[in-house]
């Protein structure tokens, strides 16, 4: 009989660890939704369609080029076995590759955002594909699965592991360094001109993307737990100050300009994720607060930049706050600052750091060598008449009657 009610009370255990990642996958996968808004919002309307062609289409390419390579390079493991292997345990390991694959999808759907309007179609897809085949699941697996001994390294020189709950770094940085390199690479788009930023197209749709962001985030953090016993108040709670700190000082900093107000929230969003199980919901007012005066600080001089033409400004967003996370999550995480403990500060600095070299030279590798096989870059006339023409034959609308 206590067999019995033990196999049963494992069971539901087990049936709700699947719901629960399950659910966190979807709230995750919502918010590729978001980046596409977000892009949509904020490109010229000859680029509107180019941007939500660009993210649904890098999910495909990077669902295949996890499933068949990432996944086994960052955990092992692989699903080249019978379908009842598969659902064994209710199917949980394959809700969590489809969780932790839209974690990895991200990073395209960054980079499509720094790209935008001068980017080649195909050629970026065939990039993105790589670079979840085989960038982001090394540093992943690196940090997550304790790959080539490094946070073996770091735990016994430091004290303790490099900490990145929800993928401060090992996303978002990782996704904002990337792109920094696709946007040095491509170059500025013809015909801004440094100090004259072209307007937003689209403020409401901007703002639609934000909002779907923000609720996925609680998604992509408390979820990040991976089973039902794991979840923490804490960590929704943070991500929720965080959020309001960076859309508070992104109204202060930014004067009251609607694209940095709802880009403070996401940016307080990115640096939360690394610490958001260990801070005090005041730090975590404080990191994202920071995050959100950063990105408008530094945004607002890459606008003045000839050679950074970063479109939705992933990189001071994602590369930069998400440096930030990483580091801040060596503070706010300590107990002196009201967290947890159990993180160490240097630790935090050195795993930050080797995730910055990681995009750097992946990307070189990885968009250098595409670029010498098919260009990047749009020609001049395809750029000129916008991506959704020259590439997919249609306007975003249509005025016929």
């Amino acid at each position: 009989m206590d067999n019995n009610i033990s196999d049963a009370i494992g069971v539901i255990a087990q049936s709700a660890d699947t719901v629960f990642i399950l659910l966190g996958a979807i709230l995750v996968l919502a918010m590729h939704a978001g980046f596409a808004f977000l892009e949509v919002g904020t490109v010229r309307h000859k680029n509107q369609v180019n941007a939500l062609v660009k993210i649904i289409t890098d999910f495909a390419f990077s669902a295949v080029a996890y499933f068949v390579i990432g996944y086994q390079i960052a955990y092992g493991s692989h699903f080249f076995v019978s379908a009842e292997t598969l659902g064994a345990n209710h199917g949980y390991e394959l809700v969590k590759f489809f969780f932790l694959l839209t974690f990895a999808a991200a990073i395209p759907a960054i980079v499509s955002g720094g790209i935008a309007e001068r980017g080649s179609f195909k050629p970026f897809l065939f990039a993105s594909a790589l670079i979840v085949a085989f960038v982001y699941p090394f540093f992943e697996g690196i940090i997550w699965n304790g790959n080539f001994g490094f946070q073996a390294w770091l735990e016994y020189t430091f004290g303790a592991q490099f900490h990145d709950f929800a993928g401060s770094v090992v996303v978002h940085a990782m996704g904002g360094w990337l792109a920094l390199v696709a946007i040095l690479l491509l170059g500025s788009r013809r015909g801004r001109k440094p100090g004259i930023a072209f307007a937003p197209s689209n403020i409401p749709f901007l703002a639609l993307g934000s909002w779907v962001l923000i609720v996925g985030w609680f998604g992509f953090n408390v979820m990040s737990a991976q089973t039902l016993d794991g979840i923490s108040g804490l960590v929704a709670v943070n991500s929720l100050m965080a959020m309001v700190g960076g859309t508070i000082i992104a109204l202060i900093v930014g004067k009251n300009d609607p694209g940095f107000i709802h880009n403070g929230p996401l940016a307080g969003l990115v640096a939360v994720c690394a610490g958001s199980d260990l801070m005090h919901p005041v730090g975590a007012f404080i990191v994202g607060g920071v995050a959100g005066g950063l990105f408008v600080v530094i945004y607002t001089k890459l606008q003045r930049s000839s050679k950074v033409d970063d479109v939705l400004g992933v990189w001071p967003l994602h590369g930069l706050c998400g440096v930030w996370g990483g580091i801040a999550a060596g503070i706010f995480g300590q107990s002196a600052f009201g967290g947890l403990g159990g993180v160490s500060f240097s630790a935090q600095v050195v795993g930050t750091i080797a995730g910055v070299i990681v995009a750097i030279i992946g990307g070189i590798l990885v968009y250098g060598t595409i670029n010498k096989v098919s260009s990047l870059r749009l020609s001049q006339e395809d750029e000129f008449h916008g991506a959704d023409i020259a590439i997919h034959k249609i306007g975003s609308t249509n005025s016929d009657k």
